[in-house]
């Protein structure tokens, strides 16, 4: 495989191999592989508890088990102003 990453990342990964972080350019590029997988798997779990917190949610509508929103809007603001307390 032949890959073009531009002058910058060439010179970011000359200098991750002159530091002796890394033997070689492949090295570099697939710890850059490794840390991408990584973040799309997490990303692909945050998804799936989204989801799941929707899904949830939308079983407790349906269940009537609603939240008023100018009540959770007090509380959120009364939660504020004490915190502001504490560290004012």
């Amino acid at each position: 495989m032949n890959v073009s990453v531009g002058k910058d990342f060439e010179n970011y990964v000359q200098q991750k191999i002159a530091t002796g972080d890394y033997a070689s350019a492949s090295e570099v590029v697939r710890a850059g592989l490794r840390l991408l997988k990584e973040r799309e798997r997490l990303l692909e779990a945050k998804l799936l508890a989204l989801r799941g917190d929707i899904e949830l949610g939308i079983q407790e509508a349906e269940r009537g088990e609603l939240v008023d929103g100018e009540a959770v809007l007090e509380e959120l603001r009364n939660a504020l102003r004490e915190r502001a307390n504490r560290n004012g």
